[in-house]
């Protein structure tokens, strides 16, 4: 990564530590999203497990609300990127693990549930899909990829009314595996993805596609029937 990037990248020990810090509210930007991609792309080469980790208090706000009114091309193309990062992750044949280092919104909400093994911070913070307060119709990809993630009265909860949980909450509602300290959160998080890279990472994938084939088969179809690019 440059130094330009609102993306670091960090191979030590099997575990690539990717860290979004674009200094503000880490929003799912095309920037932010194409160094994402890439980052995923270079673990994949690596063979590593991924740590993927926001800044201090802030883990994603989502979509930046000035994409909805750049004109429809934008919309969709940062969308489809959006769509495919978490298709990305939900299938990625190395294991995942996400710190959550504070507030994660829609788009950032749903990068959350992508992934393996999430640890929250605890705190004042809020976690959760606020898409239908906002004016937005959640995508279909969000939709089969909260259905795989969340718990049946929880995935109804949160898509339809728009709340936002504390940590607490969203550890129960399964957006998160485990909740701690802000200060430990990094490294509970590493210790997890280090605990992971002893997996058999075949038989860690094969099983990952068996589990999740059918929700991914249904991201992929949202996403090519919602989010075409002309």
């Amino acid at each position: 990564m440059t130094d330009t990037s609102p993306v670091t990248y960090e191979l030590r020990e099997g575990v690539a530590h990717i860290r979004m810090d674009d200094g503000k509210a880490n929003v799912m930007s095309e920037r932010m999203l194409h160094a994402l991609h890439g980052a995923f792309e270079r673990a994949r080469g690596d063979r590593a497990v991924v740590l993927l980790s926001g800044r201090e208090r802030m883990f994603s706000g989502g979509y930046e609300l000035e994409l909805f009114s750049r004109g429809p091309e934008a919309i969709v193309r940062t969308l489809r990127a959006g769509g495919e990062l978490v298709e990305r992750m939900a299938g990625f044949p190395y294991p995942v693990v996400v710190a959550c280092t504070g507030h994660a919104v829609a788009q950032g909400a749903f990068t959350l549930l992508a992934a393996d093994e999430r640890i929250g911070a605890a705190g004042a913070f809020k976690i959760g899909l606020n898409e239908v307060a906002i004016g937005l119709t959640i995508p279909h990809y969000g939709v089969e990829l909260a259905r795989m993630r969340l718990s049946p009265a929880w995935f109804n909860h949160s898509t339809i009314t728009g709340a936002f949980y504390d940590p607490e909450a969203a550890l129960t509602a399964g957006f998160l595996d485990a909740v701690c300290e802000p200060a430990a959160v990094l490294d509970r998080a590493r210790a997890a993805a280090e605990r992971l890279t002893k997996l058999d990472m075949p038989a860690h994938a094969g099983t990952k596609l068996r589990v999740r084939g059918p929700a991914l088969a249904k991201i992929r179809e949202g996403i090519e029937q919602e989010l075409k690019l002309s």
